[in-house]
């Protein structure tokens, strides 16, 4: 059974001010969304599908396929809004995508195998690739999922404050919450956040979530049960978001699940705005230098 990669790329990078899914990053014009890619493949994915949207479609897949072709079977779903459950019609003011949860759930038809989700703009690392294929191979099932969780000291911005989702598991190391904490950021030798006009103080070594989850298929039929719920309560909320959090969280309350929390201690980077990109070009580099990729990523 094929390892299949869910890659959430329909963002329309409005804070950055263009497809950040094709932005050149490497030193040969490579993205960051290649690295993934590159990590994926190399810790053993066979499949991957992407999650974009139909107005960028074509300039999308003229930038993927050619350095794709022969090494991983590609595919693509389209989260569009009107992308609904039978019965739901889209609302007329609706502009906002609908959330994470929504991305998933319109892969439902073409991923019957686990699956690893991430975000297009966010650079992984490649043992965190690999502590997931092992997983897999060894764990996975209907009943237990996993996320790949990072120390907080790996994931701080130069350029200000953070947001992170900070996870407490339980001694045999499911996941139980995630408390989310914003501005974060780093002050001297020590990391803190702002609660109201207080500072207070995290351990750099804290487990965060960054949005790298391990799937069986089995949650399609769940996330489409609360999708619909979802849009019962809130279709006509224009800026409502249907997450998948909350969708792993509301199984893990019914006992209808475990996620084990996976670590890693690769460095995760992102791009979000424009002043991101100078700082991963660099990390790029650097990883480069060091002969963990190559010059030419796909030569």
């Amino acid at each position: 059974m094929k390892n299949t990669l869910l890659i959430l790329a329909a963002g329309m990078g409005s804070r950055f001010g263009g497809l950040k899914q094709t932005e050149p990053i490497g030193p040969n014009g490579e993205t960051i969304l290649e690295y993934s890619l590159y990590d994926a493949i190399r810790a053993g994915f066979e499949k991957v599908v992407f999650v974009i949207r139909k107005s960028f479609a074509k300039e999308f897949k003229s930038h993927f396929e050619n350095q794709l072709k022969g090494k991983i079977e590609v595919q693509y779903v389209y989260q569009e809004l009107d992308a609904l459950p039978k019965g739901f019609k889209l609302p007329s003011e609706r502009e906002k995508p609908w959330g994470t949860g929504h991305a998933i759930l319109v892969a439902k038809e073409v991923i019957h195998e686990p699956f690893a989700m991430i975000n297009a703009d966010d650079f992984y690392g490649a043992s965190a690739f690999q502590e997931i294929a092992r997983f897999f191979k060894n764990s996975i099932n209907s009943k237990t999922y996993a996320m790949v969780s990072y120390p907080l000291k790996n994931t701080l911005s130069d350029f200000g404050f953070v947001s992170r989702g900070v996870c407490k598991t339980d001694n045999e190391g499911n996941l139980c919450e995630i408390t989310e904490r914003t501005k974060i950021q780093e002050t001297g030798n020590k990391i803190c956040y702002t609660d109201g006009e207080d500072s207070v103080y995290l351990d750099p070594n804290d487990t965060v979530s960054m949005n790298f989850w391990g799937f069986h298929p089995s949650l399609f039929e769940e996330l489409e049960n609360q999708f619909k719920s979802f849009l019962d309560k809130n279709i006509n909320t224009p800026k409502a978001e249907f997450y998948i959090p909350s969708v792993i969280f509301n199984m893990i309350k019914s006992k209808q699940l475990n996620v084990k929390v996976l670590h890693t201690n690769s460095h995760w980077f992102g791009v979000t705005y424009p002043q991101d990109k100078a700082f991963v070009v660099k990390q790029i580099q650097k990883l480069t230098e060091k002969g963990i990729y190559p010059e030419k990523l796909w030569s």
